[in-house]
């Protein structure tokens, strides 16, 4: 079985219903089992800052599936949500993105492990610290606000708005 991080950020419309049906189709999908799941912070944009500001998660799942097929179902949920691709680091309903997975490095034309950018991202580093605090290094938290306390993934899909 694979461990695997996933960020999951959201900034268009309910972002906070984005989030959430982003982790329920990970978690009713027959080849993932998420396993944990962070609080919701939110951030303001990265790259393009001229758009509204994010709310941001991270969660582990357990799967059988190859690097590549997960990258696919990541990008079926983002389309099923809404997700139109028109500009680099612009406004999004859904974006999910692989940031580790197992110990593995991946380079390839489509996908890149561990995050080529998680590093520089506190949106990212923070909420992955929550749940794995051996998988990423501490470092100050600029820009990012404690949005909703998660407490589990049956918290996240069962509580109310």
């Amino acid at each position: 079985m694979n461990v695997v991080y996933l960020s999951i950020g959201s900034n268009i419309g309910d972002r906070y219903h984005h989030l959430r049906e982003a982790v329920r189709a990970l978690h009713v999908h027959e080849g993932l089992t998420v396993t944990s799941v962070s609080s919701v912070y939110e951030t303001v944009p990265v790259g393009f800052t001229n758009q509204a500001d994010f709310l941001n998660m991270v969660v582990c799942v357990e799967t059988g599936l190859a690097a590549h097929d997960l990258l696919e179902v990541c990008k079926n949920i983002e389309h099923g949500l809404g997700r139109i691709r028109t500009i680099r680091w612009g406004p999004r309903t859904a974006d999910l993105d692989i940031l580790l997975y197992n110990n593995d490095n991946i380079k390839t034309e489509n996908l890149i492990v561990p995050h080529p950018r998680m590093h520089e991202r506190a949106f990212v580093l923070i909420p992955l610290l929550e749940i794995a605090p051996l998988m990423a290094s501490p470092m100050v938290d600029t820009g990012v606000i404690l949005w909703k306390k998660v407490n589990g993934v049956n918290d996240l899909l069962q509580g109310g708005e």
